[in-house]
């Protein structure tokens, strides 16, 4: 269990961190006990920390819980959508006892949402001529198909405007269908590559493609 000392430098370490970033950033600390049960949640946003002892932790801290703690590793800088329509920029930190148990979850929000959208203004003022681009890329003789098809999903995520991870089906139905036209799926393995990249099944990748 986390001991009181450590509570607080993790809260003063979350204070400091949403004081810096300012409103848009928000860290969450859950406080585990023995039986793998969250007993406190602290919520700190623009250096404010508020503490409660009767919420219910999201599912997927649940779900990681129940794991072998030496399976659980940290997790930075993914993107996540909220209910809200937010983008977020999570990571999380598990901080583990000397015992090797999981005693605390640290996690940082930040919404970077305005970022995302300023970010695809400035990409549609300073984008090429697409189809010249891709043309002299593939025209290249010495090329790799790896290379390729790198750039080829790049293409597909810059046609709808995100990264696969904010995605809904609609979009990724989109994408893939735009890699089939371009040939992507001629390369060897690729439909592994395709797949991984929007996390999807290969029976759901060639579901899309129709």
């Amino acid at each position: 269990m986390l001991s009181e000392q450590n509570a607080n430098f993790l809260k003063q370490l979350a204070k400091m961190m949403t004081t810096q970033f300012g409103e848009d950033c928000k860290v969450v600390l859950y406080e585990v006990d023995e039986n793998k049960t969250i007993h406190t949640i602290t919520t700190v946003e623009a250096g404010l920390v508020k503490t409660s002892s009767d919420s219910t932790p999201p599912q997927f801290i649940l779900n990681i819980l129940q794991k072998d703690p030496k399976e659980i590793q940290d997790r930075y800088s993914e993107l996540t959508r909220t209910q809200q329509g937010q983008i977020l920029k999570t990571s999380s930190l598990f901080y583990k006892g000397t015992s090797g148990q999981i005693e605390a979850i640290f996690i940082i929000n930040f919404d970077i949402s305005s970022l995302y959208a300023a970010e695809n203004a400035l990409h549609k003022l300073t984008a090429a001529n697409k189809k010249e681009e891709s043309k002299q890329k593939l025209d290249s003789a010495f090329q790799d198909v790896n290379t390729v098809l790198e750039e080829l999903i790049k293409e597909a995520d810059n046609l709808i405007g995100k990264p696969a991870a904010l995605m809904t089906k609609e979009d990724k139905i989109k994408s893939i269908q735009f890699l089939n036209n371009k040939g992507a799926f001629l390369i060897t393995k690729s439909g592994d590559k395709i797949a991984r990249h929007f996390n999807i099944s290969k029976y759901t990748l060639y579901k899309y493609i129709g």
